[in-house]
């Protein structure tokens, strides 16, 4: 297993940012190391095998994050990709095709799959290079965020929630660090109980929970970008505003940068008041809402 697992990394890395909207089949091809790896799983067991098609979904979805910060990919989406892995085993498995013609409809299906779920990959890279630079969501310090969040520390309502807290928590972790009950969530497997691995879109933020909840650069930064997009999931996005703020305990505070004007001036100043922060260098400001009682 740990031999296959490995194939499977080096596999990912083989293609790694690759262009998949170019018409050229040919840019995508299975590792010599694959291919060998690959051909020996009928000797696994089922139990063996369903693990390997599970890990090899998490990469290809984390791969795909890496290279575009702005796809999205739900439940329903990671089941189909799941299921496309499924038919490359067994692909490999009944060994009824050449490799090239299971490169080839691998490949296919992985388009379809992405241009299904974020359409807007193929207006923006059907024309790009064949290899694709990264939009890439950065990891910021804890005392940046602290500081461009407007988090006064000794003043914050608890518990904590950072929504996009990144793969390393930082800011959870230095909040925690202060005595602070912290909580991050993302969309990337965490080992830390502190981090929880989940969708901002999907996530159960509950009623009158959390203290403070906070984003920097995460949250609004995509609830912007899909508000802009003509295929833009904004309505989901909205909803989820919403559930934030009604997540918040009475006197809590939603801090987030950059601020989202489009949805605050519809914002109830009898349920909410609204402050709002210039950040030197940057060319949008902070907001924090506050839940009014």
């Amino acid at each position: 297993m740990d031999s296959l697992i490995k194939n499977i990394d080096h596999q990912i890395a083989f293609n790694q940012g690759k262009n998949l909207f170019l018409d050229k089949p040919e840019l995508f091809q299975f590792a010599h190391e694959t291919v060998n790896a690959l051909s020996q799983i009928d000797h696994l067991n089922p139990a063996s095998i369903e693990a390997l098609i599970d890990y090899t979904t998490d990469k290809a979805i984390e791969e795909f994050y890496r290279v575009n910060q702005y796809y999205s990919f739900d439940l329903k989406a990671k089941n189909n990709l799941r299921a496309i892995y499924v038919d490359l085993f067994q692909a490999f498995q009944t060994k009824t095709n050449s490799v090239e013609t299971i490169s080839k409809e691998h490949y296919e299906k992985l388009k379809d799959w992405l241009r299904n779920n974020n359409p807007f990959a193929e207006k923006i890279y059907q024309h790009a290079d064949e290899s694709v630079k990264p939009v890439a969501c950065s990891e910021y310090t804890a005392q940046l965020q602290i500081n461009i969040l407007r988090l006064d520390i000794s003043q914050l309502m608890q518990p904590v929630l950072d929504a996009g807290c990144g793969q390393n928590g930082h800011l959870v972790n230095h909040l925690r660090d202060q005595g602070i009950e912290a909580y991050g969530i993302d969309r990337f497997s965490f080992s830390n109980s502190n981090l929880i691995t989940a969708d901002w879109l999907e996530y159960n933020y509950g009623k009158g929970k959390w203290g403070t909840i906070v984003s920097n650069l995460g949250f609004s930064n995509h609830f912007n970008h899909h508000n802009l997009r003509e295929d833009g999931n904004y309505l989901a996005y909205g909803q989820t505003y919403m559930n934030i703020l009604h997540a918040l305990k009475t006197g809590g505070c939603f801090h987030y940068a950059p601020d989202l004007p489009f949805i605050e001036k519809y914002l109830d100043k009898a349920q909410f008041g609204l402050s709002q922060y210039e950040i030197n260098g940057y060319d949008f400001k902070t907001s924090v809402v506050k839940k009014l009682g």
